[in-house]
């Protein structure tokens, strides 16, 4: 068409006289064989001679069936078959002088009486087929892996305890996560070390629309700062002295359409975080030694253990970052002030050890309370810790006072609740016999009746014993 115009008849007979069609098929990769009706070579491309080492002056005019009994320039081919059958046909053919194998297809192409008027064969080189078939078994085996590795990097990710949510800090932080989850607002996870901050972002993730897109975690604290800005925002080839000759594609364009985590922000350097800012602003990135914006459609958390506004009062973080980021805030208190949370996450990690190292270890009730009253200044990653060391190294199968103590690097005075006493290795076999119970028999009701007790009676030693 030109102008919109639809060209006519000659017009389009035209354009194809001014196609030079023997120069496209010598420029194509697989072979090309065609005669007439009664088998007269009319033509081959030049990668049938190429692969066969022949000339045309060698096949063009002679009769494909008398090609074909001499065996001399190919054997077992398909157009006679096509010719006498005037049906498609397939085979597996050679060319004698370079032993080469081809897979051929035999097409007839037939006038208006239906008689044949060419037949064509169109040949594959097998070997290039195998190598094809190699490459492609390889590209998936390698599609494959990475699709695992990122499918293992991305649980990984995620943090593996169960969520305990008892304390009125940790209901009031769900609460938020449960609001805001499917929106795209941007959320600032602030406390202290170690108090769970990355696992309210894994929460807000799993609950969110993009749950299945890339959830890139980057901890500002952990990169060199001179470093920081390649990797957020990526380069282009050539940008700098020891850059990759290909580029790189920074981390925050990676989580386009997913989640970004940047956890520690207070200490990201003050000339990044103007960069931040434009970037919260525009949703767009620039790249170290480009030119073309580049669209972004993630959603942004971060997280510090940093009081930001006492940072931005000393000049080491933006005002303007500050507010641009804490639109929805959510502060999570140390652990030391959650205790309704400590006695689920005990319980939780002695599970999880037990199964790990393959134990069965129990903790008393002096222990338990020992635990308690320990400030946890390391908040949840201390617990752990301590937590998975007093199982590691466990001889007796209880954590009691005195490995507690130990472990802690403490001095206590012990009492009558210590594992020492005789009531409190009572206590202890029937909190394990009770767990056990409920373990093996799926509910308190049928644990109750397999330890011969009233269901009222082992609910109300649930309550003391706190399971």
């Amino acid at each position: 068409m030109k102008n919109n115009i639809p060209l006519n008849n000659d017009e389009i007979q035209a354009l194809k006289n001014s196609v030079d069609f023997e120069d496209i098929c010598n420029h194509l990769i697989d072979s090309i064989y065609i005669t007439d009706g009664q088998g007269t070579t009319l033509y081959v491309n030049q990668k049938y001679l190429d692969l066969g080492n022949l000339k045309p002056e060698e096949i063009v005019g002679r009769n494909i069936f008398d090609i074909n009994e001499e065996e001399d320039i190919y054997t077992n081919g398909v157009l006679p078959t096509v010719l006498k059958t005037k049906q498609t046909a397939e085979t597996i053919g050679t060319l004698t002088r370079t032993n080469k194998k081809l897979y051929v297809t035999g097409i007839p192409i037939l006038d208006e009486e239906g008689n044949i008027k060419y037949a064509i064969a169109h040949q594959k080189d097998i070997e290039r087929l195998e190598e094809l078939r190699e490459n492609l078994a390889t590209l998936r085996v390698a599609y494959n892996q990475e699709s695992a590795e990122l499918e293992y990097l991305r649980q990984k990710q995620m943090n593996d305890i169960n969520i305990i949510v008892e304390s009125d800090n940790m209901k009031e932080a769900f609460s938020t996560i449960s609001a805001i989850a499917d929106t795209d607002v941007t959320v600032l996870i602030t406390g202290e070390s170690g108090t769970g901050k990355e696992v309210l972002a894994d929460a807000i993730y799993k609950n969110s629309t993009r749950n299945g897109q890339p959830f890139i975690k980057i901890n500002c604290s952990a990169i060199p700062a001179n470093l920081l800005e390649s990797e957020l925002f990526g380069y282009e080839p050539g940008s700098f002295t020891g850059a990759n000759q290909k580029g790189k594609t920074g981390l925050i364009e990676i989580a386009n359409d997913g989640v970004l985590l940047l956890d520690e922000i207070g200490d990201m350097p003050l000339e990044l975080q103007a960069k931040m800012l434009r970037v919260l602003q525009e949703r767009q990135i620039t790249k170290i030694g480009g030119k073309a914006p580049i669209d972004l459609n993630v959603r942004f958390i971060a997280a510090t253990n940093k009081d930001l506004k006492k940072e931005i009062e000393k000049g080491h973080f933006r005002e303007d970052l500050y507010y641009r980021l804490n639109v929805v805030p959510i502060h999570l208190e140390p652990l030391r002030k959650r205790s309704e949370d400590l006695g689920p996450l005990m319980d939780g990690l002695l599970k999880k050890y037990n199964t790990k190292y393959n134990k069965d270890i129990i903790m008393t009730m002096g222990a338990s309370q020992l635990l308690h009253e320990y400030e946890w200044p390391g908040n949840i990653r201390e617990l752990k810790n301590i937590i998975e060391r007093m199982v590691v190294v466990n001889k007796t199968g209880v954590i009691d006072v005195a490995l507690v103590s130990s472990v802690l690097n403490i001095k206590h005075t012990f009492t009558s609740a210590d594992s020492f006493s005789l009531k409190g290795a009572v206590e202890d076999l029937e909190k394990r016999m009770i767990l056990k119970a409920i373990e093996m028999n799926g509910s308190k009701r049928k644990a109750a009746t397999a330890l011969g007790v009233d269901h009222s009676t082992l609910i109300k030693k649930c309550q003391r014993y706190g399971i």
